[in-house]
């Protein structure tokens, strides 16, 4: 069988991360695949490392913006495939508007099915994109012959919104560089800590509406007003009015940058060296499919601080403290419990390793590439039937 990848949409951040260490993990001769195709962009495509059974392709149109990439996908994309002979067709970036059948998509973003997080966009070209992505993902969903989960949140709430879907549905989580499985910090006692050497929290992720930046900074200066040695490092790209928002809010918090610093993004490949240089972590997103940057937190060894909504309680269990994500005085409450108690920053560290562990990208290669393979084959058998009927 031939396996054919739609990563046209994928430009960035998590989805190219996903197709990056599927690929490189992945064994497709064990599932019946003999060729792996994948159209993409050259800046996705020079990130897949090469192999045996790879194939590489692009187009001028995937170089283009949205509109450009959906009219290729509508009208050219389904006779490459079928051109190349592909037995299924996968599109983990969601969204497909080709005929071409068999094919299994991805659930990767609930922004389109959160609507009081899609309202924090107000009328503006994000708040458009997202309320153009309500259309089009369940249209697609309802379409695949199947489609892959990353959490049961995510499941539950996709199909609570659009129905049931006619296609197969598996719940596959993504995995965790090995890179990121840190010592634990012995932890130190709040009289450890002075302004001069701080207890520093770490918060990465992108600099969004729904990310809520602003409550963490607003919490650790709480916490600095009332004498506590904390600090705060903000790492990410940023969605531009957000960073805007954060920066006005940061010049009245802590205009010298004394004790919160905004990094900007950080490269994906050193990463973990952040985490390494942090006592605690932070996870305020009110808004997640399966966000990878909680369970790399997560297997650093870092006592985690963490917003109660979404799929996060389902990641972190009991291994982590909760917050309101709206409320800087909630986020401060549970900073204040973490610094103040080592004890309880120990076993949150502990529990949230372990519970990182069976994430692994072997097993998320292993069980997309039988997934994939039990999808193609049912249709090949179906079609088999169809024919001996004719």
């Amino acid at each position: 069988m031939r396996l054919c990848i739609d990563a046209s949409n994928l430009r960035a951040g998590g989805g190219v991360t996903h197709l990056q260490e599927l690929l490189r993990r992945a064994t497709p001769g064990e599932f019946g695949f003999e060729q792996v195709v994948v159209w993409a962009s050259a800046a996705t495509l020079s990130r897949l490392e090469d192999r045996p059974w790879l194939v590489k392709k692009t187009d001028p149109a995937l170089e283009r913006n949205y509109l450009v990439r959906a009219l290729w996908q509508r009208r050219t994309l389904g006779r490459l495939a079928a051109d190349d002979r592909c037995d299924l067709l996968y599109v983990p970036g969601g969204s497909f508007a080709t005929t071409f059948r068999p094919i299994v998509t991805m659930s990767r973003n609930m922004l389109p099915f959160e609507p009081a997080e899609l309202r924090r966009f107000g009328l503006s070209a994000m708040g458009l994109k997202m309320l153009l992505l309500r259309w089009t993902q369940p249209i697609s969903m309802r379409r695949a012959d199947g489609t892959i989960f990353l959490t049961r949140y995510a499941r539950d709430t996709v199909l609570r919104t659009i129905g049931a879907v006619a296609g197969q549905v598996s719940i596959i989580p993504h995995g965790i560089d090995e890179r990121f499985a840190l010592s634990i910090k012995p932890q130190q006692p709040r009289a450890g800590y002075s302004n001069a050497h701080p207890f520093r929290f770490v918060y990465v992720s992108t600099v969004d509406v729904y990310k809520h930046q602003i409550e963490v900074a607003e919490a650790v200066a709480m916490l600095r007003d009332e004498g506590r040695p904390v600090a705060l490092d903000l790492i990410g790209p940023a969605y531009a009015p957000s960073l805007a928002a954060l920066r006005k809010s940061l010049d009245q918090l802590d205009p010298d940058a004394t004790f919160i610093r905004y990094l900007g993004p950080v490269p994906y490949a050193s990463l973990q060296v952040s985490y390494a240089s942090a006592d605690a972590a932070v996870f305020a997103s009110s808004c997640e499919n399966m966000p990878n940057i909680l369970l790399e937190k997560m297997a650093a060894g870092l006592p985690i601080a963490c917003s109660d909504r979404g799929p996060m309680p389902e990641m972190l269990g009991e291994a982590g403290l909760y917050f309101d994500p709206d409320s800087s005085v909630s986020v401060a409450a549970c900073l204040r419990r973490l610094l103040d108690s080592p004890e309880l920053r120990s076993r949150l560290a502990k529990a949230a390793q372990q519970r990182a562990a069976p994430y692994s990208w072997d097993r998320c290669a292993r069980e997309t590439l039988s997934f994939l393979a039990v999808v193609a084959r049912r249709r090949i058998a179906v079609g088999s039937k169809a024919d001996s009927c004719a």
